[in-house]
């Protein structure tokens, strides 16, 4: 029975490394056409700059990055074009006061690599989620952090020595 048990965590987790593996780059042509049309109709000028697919509690989702209007954009779909979220990049000064706050007050010192504003999509409206950081912390850990606009930390997440 041992034997059993530890052969199964030993396949549970040499499957985990494979989850994320699971994501696989798309080229912009091979992008079903119900997402490409989404995607024309809600980023009109913006330019698309990569692709993947990945599967996600078995279903298959397409991440688009874009440039529109000098921000970065990764936009999320389903395989039937329904969009699912959108990160968009901002700047330090784009943040409500009270995230801004709590940031500092939470992590004094740090440098932000990249800050997100993460919109949610359900029925065609888009609802602010929260916001996401990339820190570099004064003690050189690296920690993404999501935020509600109320200062609210929602989640942390250790990515020190994680290659994204």
């Amino acid at each position: 029975m041992r034997t059993f048990l530890t052969a199964a965590l030993i396949g549970v987790l040499t499957a985990l490394p494979a989850a994320r593996a699971d994501e696989q780059k798309v080229a912009l042509d091979k992008l079903p056409a119900a997402v490409t049309a989404t995607l024309k109709k809600r980023f009109p000028h913006a330019d698309v700059t990569g692709a993947s697919k990945e599967v996600e509690d078995g279903k298959t989702m397409y991440e688009v990055s874009l440039k529109d209007g000098g921000s970065k954009i990764d936009a999320t779909f389903s395989a039937d074009g329904k969009l699912a979220t959108i990160e968009k990049q901002i700047t330090m000064k784009q943040l409500p006061q009270k995230v801004t706050a709590t940031l500092a007050a939470k992590y004094p010192g740090a440098k932000y690599e990249i800050i997100e504003e993460v919109t949610q999509v359900k029925d065609g409206a888009e609802t602010l989620a929260y916001y996401e950081a990339l820190v570099a912390t004064a003690d050189n850990k690296k920690v993404e952090v999501e935020i509600g606009a109320d200062g609210v930390v929602k989640k942390t997440e250790d990515k020190t020595g994680k290659k994204d």
